[in-house]
């Protein structure tokens, strides 16, 4: 059988223009004489929907568009992904389905059976799992079609199992010979990896081929990679899609093909991409397409200038220099070294006047009270008060540039530094950006080597340093790695690292600064535990006092 993956990038919510892709991928396939096309997850209605499932008029909608996608149909069969909505009393009874279409119809409709409620994952507050798994017979070829989730229960693979059933060996015990999954996986570092090998083992285990397609594109901070993948039925991965844009080819499964090992690249180039993809795409989707950021002179907003030009080009990146007393005549020097680098427009604008009058305004009411963190918070706030004036103004996008470490102990300023549309590097490490701009660094030395160097420092009082309060990033990312991403708790921690108290006071702050991390901006995804929608803790709790 001859089956064309399309691995397509919509938009959510936008039915009639993911509607006209499908229709016009699918013809595309047809005339390159493909028995099956296939597209993502979701494709109709985009991925994830949220609370627009619980609006009728859009559930209407979609199946409208739905069945104008298979009144276009001949022979060749299409599957694409969308809601789908039954007359049960019982539950939501709406699914995430995939529609199996040909000869000008919905021919089958079989819906997910596995409903994740984890992560980022919330489907369980829209979607009913499939009852049951049916096999569907196909130009002699008898389908198994599964959905995302539903692939991920393999006994064979999996330590510890998520769920009871697994929908895969039941469509094998009713004779399934050829596995079609539709996904919407969202990207994370490593995934890609695992996906592959719980795959291959599954196909070789039962010994039948699988055509695995994945959307690509991102929405809000979920980016998804694509990397569609084909198996033969000895477990080896025979196609690869592309990664972080949209594909489309053709696998057919009579033709051997030579195995492909290698699905995925240095965690330094992934990352990168998938961060210049994210922002490609936000600013797209928002129909932003300028950008703006404060440049201090520092790694991070370097960092950021640099995926901001990658993702948009440089006539579309300005940054802003908003020099203080306390800013170093070297981070001056560096920004302007790197706004040459790049290529990219600039504003030069003192916070100093603005500042001084400040204290003096405010003076009365602090009246003797020593100067400390408030004074420190108000440049900040005047910096912030530049930025969104000027996005408001000129219709820039304003992107954040702050990191996952310093996002994690709440070492960032509400209503300041934090001030912007999409923070661009708050799933990543400060240890990491260091490895990232060393990495942009190997080919030619875009970014100053004295930004990467010298000591980080938010510049807001004299000979200021992170370390001043933080501990040395080396230790503080360890720390935060294993309480956020491996769920480790203090014992455990403390244990590894020998220190009892250090790793308390980070977790302490980890707890503390809840609240800023709610108000942040929406943040690029490519770890597999983000700040954000997959992370939800309280605010106001008594754990760790």
């Amino acid at each position: 059988m001859k089956i064309a993956i399309c691995q397509i990038n919509t938009v959510v919510g936008d039915l009639g223009n993911n509607k006209q892709k499908i229709i016009d991928w699918y013809k595309k396939a047809e005339a390159d004489g493909a028995d099956l096309v296939i597209f993502p997850e979701l494709c109709l209605v985009g991925y994830p929907p949220l609370d627009l499932v619980e609006k009728k008029e859009f559930r209407d909608a979609a199946l409208s568009a739905a069945k104008e996608v298979a009144s276009i149909t001949k022979s060749t069969g299409l599957i694409f992904g969308s809601i789908c909505e039954g007359d049960n009393q019982a539950g939501t009874d709406i699914h995430n389905s995939a529609f199996l279409c040909y000869n000008g119809k919905i021919q089958f409709i079989q819906h997910k059976s596995l409903i994740p409620n984890y992560d980022v994952f919330d489907e369980m507050r829209y979607f009913d799992p499939s009852r049951e798994v049916l096999v569907h017979e196909f130009k002699g070829e008898k389908l198994g079609i599964s959905i995302c989730e539903d692939i991920w229960n393999d006994e064979d693979y999996w330590y510890k199992r998520r769920y009871v059933n697994d929908p895969i060996q039941d469509l094998l015990k009713k004779g399934a010979a050829l596995l079609v999954n539709i996904s919407a996986s969202p990207y994370g570092y490593g995934k890609r990896e695992d996906r592959k090998k719980m795959l291959s083992v599954l196909t070789r285990k039962d010994k039948l081929s699988l055509a695995y397609v994945c959307c690509s594109g991102a929405q809000t901070d979920l980016i998804f990679d694509g990397a569609s993948m084909c198996f033969d039925s000895k477990g080896n991965l025979v196609a690869l899609g592309k990664t972080f844009q949209e594909d489309y080819f053709i696998w057919d499964t009579a033709v051997p093909a030579k195995p492909i090992t290698r699905v995925e690249g240095s965690f330094e180039e992934e990352v990168l991409n998938a961060l210049i993809y994210g922002v490609r795409e936000y600013s797209f989707k928002m129909n932003l397409p300028k950008v703006i950021l404060g440049l201090s002179g520092g790694i991070d907003s370097a960092l950021v200038a640099y995926i901001a030009v990658r993702a948009l080009g440089k006539e579309n990146v300005h940054v802003v220099l908003m020099p203080s007393i306390y800013s170093s005549a070297g981070s001056i020097d560096d920004s302007l070294n790197l706004i040459k680098n790049l290529g990219i427009t600039y504003d030069e604008v003192p916070i100093t006047p603005v500042f001084d009058s400040v204290l003096k305004t405010l003076d009365p009411v602090f009246g003797d009270l020593p100067e400390g963190l408030t004074e420190e918070n108000i440049q900040a706030r005047i910096r912030g008060l530049y930025l969104m004036a000027l996005s408001n103004k000129y219709g820039y996008l304003l992107l954040t540039t702050g990191n996952k470490s310093e996002m994690g102990v709440g070492y960032c300023t509400l209503y300041g530094d934090m001030c912007g549309g999409l923070a661009v590097i708050a799933d990543v490490y400060k240890t990491d950006i260091y490895r990232i701009a060393n990495y942009i660094n190997m080919e030619r030395k875009i970014i100053p080597q004295n930004i990467i160097d010298k000591a980080p420092s938010a510049e807001l009082k004299p000979r200021q340093t992170d370390q001043d309060f933080l501990p040395p990033y080396e230790i503080l990312d360890k720390i935060l790695r294993m309480y956020l991403e491996e769920n480790k708790e203090e014992k455990e921690i403390s244990e590894i690292m020998g220190e009892t108290e250090l790793v308390n006071k980070v977790l302490r702050l980890v707890d503390r600064n809840e609240f800023k991390r709610k108000q942040a901006a929406p943040a690029l995804r490519v770890s597999r535990k983000a700040f954000g929608f997959g992370r939800r803790y309280p605010i106001v709790q008594g754990w760790r006092r």
